[in-house]
């Protein structure tokens, strides 16, 4: 076996010291190892890629062999201070980013295994990388006999290239993909513990509802059955209240998108939903959660006189729908509410309700779908609350790019905040112009790398690490090529169990949002204090 070049091998270990910095989240040890492998494997492909390069140059010194032990020697040495010195420093940095966001600290002991999981994960692809070499050398060999040279290696990197593809797209990819949407599906099918049919006539899946109880999926149960009742919000409030209605259909009740929408619809004209006085539609994620806080707010704040409309759209969970497949979401989001929009604007003015969106990650990127741009939300809306949207939605992307000169990337200040405002903490909402109606709030987290993260990110210093990092970001995260790509990656994975106020995890802050927008009259600091506490106890 060929031995490991010694410039990759420099490579993979200053790629081994960066990944052991701070980033968005903590991380249990076991993915930073991963996120330590899958960076040592780049350091060592850039080492040799350089080392290649030079060569190309015509620079190839000839080392003497002592200039090769020094060499050797000196790596050597470098490496038996520099890992063991970043473990303790990465599982130091761990424990502080851990404390920032309320997070238990752990035993530090278990970094040690980091480095063993690192090696694994490195050599493991460094010795796919060096099969798929062998193998184009192979072929190349092979087609030389009848071939000129150049064409012979051109058509071996052209087969090689496509096998690959073929396998991951088709044996891997498709294959794994199919396998995890049908278990999605079984799973679809159970409900949430405590949850049980609802029997108000105002929700979906009772018994004076169209949509069967089994047909709203697991997500769906739990939406329509959950909320708050006009009982329980009168006495949050202390004002009457009435009994918020909550539509839904599910994945099976049609055979394409735009039937379910016109289903939820036919939900919303059987409740009297484009009779209550504000009318949210809601894109859900993957599998049609739709954020419990969120949603619970908006109805406490506007005293239930309310209507949510969702449906679900996919199977898939959302890691997997956020990989497999983006297109559905938008498809959904520009369905419902165009389904919505079109029975709303034929009602005279006097008799529609106040017309807002939302949606959390995947739904709030679907539900930007239906919106050509931030003047496009302003003019078709009464408000909306997007939550925690993937960086790769628009028109979220071009109004954040086009923000006012001066204002960072993480809180955009847009048109000096006539209509639309970004916050990360309720109040950072308060700008000194003032607030138009209707009112949209991006609400996104520093932390929060589903709104960060970025293919960008492997060899481009965003905005948001140039500029003051947020409150709820360590203050030591920097930037560094392809290792922050890495680290943002697998922070994914558990941006989610972290408390509220962190990463992507969205609480019961939703109610001074909701205040804000819908600036209710007659409400008070003191309801929304009730309104989050009563959130809080569930």
């Amino acid at each position: 076996m060929r031995a490991p070049h010694p410039v990759g091998l420099a490579g993979a270990l200053l790629f081994f010291v960066w990944s052991m910095t701070p980033s968005l989240l903590p991380r249990v040890w076991y993915l930073q190892g991963v996120a330590t492998g899958l960076s040592m494997v780049t350091g060592y492909g850039i080492g040799v890629l350089v080392a290649w390069v030079i060569r190309r140059c015509g620079v190839a010194p000839e080392w003497s062999a002592r200039t090769r032990r020094i060499g050797w020697s000196a790596l050597a040495g470098a490496a038996a201070i520099l890992v063991p010195l970043f473990l303790v420093l990465g599982s130091w940095w761990q424990q502080i980013i851990r404390d920032l966001v309320g997070v238990a600290r752990v035993e530090r002991s278990f970094y040690l295994l980091v480095l063993l999981i690192a090696v694994l994960v490195a050599v493991l692809l460094l010795a796919a990388g060096r099969g798929l070499r062998a193998a184009t050398a192979g072929l190349t060999r092979f087609a030389g006999r009848w071939l000129p040279a150049p064409v012979a290696k051109l058509g071996a990197v052209v087969l090689v290239v496509a096998v690959v593809v073929v396998l991951l797209n088709g044996a891997l990819y498709r294959g794994l993909l199919g396998a995890a949407e049908e278990s999605a599906k079984l799973a679809d099918k159970a409900t949430a513990e405590g949850v049980e049919q609802p029997l108000l006539p105002e929700r979906s899946g009772s018994p004076a509802s169209a949509e069967p109880w089994d047909s709203l999926g697991k997500e769906g149960r739990t939406f329509v059955a959950g909320g708050p009742s006009a009982e329980r919000i009168a006495a949050v409030t202390g004002a009457p209240a009435r009994t918020p209605i909550r539509v839904y259909a599910g994945r099976e009740s049609a055979d394409t998108i735009a039937g379910i929408a016109d289903r939820v619809v036919a939900e919303l004209e059987r409740t009297g939903g484009f009779d209550r006085r504000v009318l949210a539609v809601v894109t859900t994620t993957g599998r049609g959660w739709v954020n419990g806080n969120v949603a619970s707010s908006f109805e406490y704040v506007s005293g239930g006189d309310t209507a949510i409309a969702a449906m679900q759209y996919s199977f898939l969970p959302s890691p997997l729908a956020f990989i497999a497949d983006r297109d559905t979401p938008q498809v959904a989001g520009r369905a419902l509410f165009e389904a919505v929009y079109e029975v709303w604007a034929a009602r005279p003015d006097d008799r529609r309700p106040k017309l807002v969106v939302f949606g959390e990650s995947l739904g709030s990127y679907g539900g930007q779908a239906a919106f050509a741009s931030g003047p496009d939300l302003v003019a078709r809306t009464d408000g909306a609350l997007l939550v925690g949207t993937p960086n790769f939605a628009e028109p979220w992307g071009r109004i954040t790019a086009d923000r006012d000169p001066g204002s960072p990337e993480r809180l955009p200040v847009v048109d000096g905040g006539a209509h639309l405002r970004f916050a990360s903490r309720p109040d950072d909402t308060a700008l000194p112009a003032r607030w138009e109606f209707p009112r949209l709030v991006f609400w996104q987290h520093a932390s929060d790398p589903i709104t960060w993260w970025s293919f960008d990110l492997l060899w481009h210093r965003p905005d948001w690490l140039r500029e003051p990092l947020g409150p709820d970001v360590d203050p030591g995260m920097r930037w560094l090529p392809a290792v922050t790509f890495w680290q943002v990656t697998l922070d994914m994975v558990f941006s989610a169990d972290v408390p509220a106020g962190f990463g992507h995890t969205y609480g019961p802050e939703a109610a001074q949002l909701w205040a804000q927008i819908l600036d209710p009259p007659g409400w008070s600091a003191a309801a929304t204090e009730r309104v989050e506490n009563a959130l809080r106890e569930g």
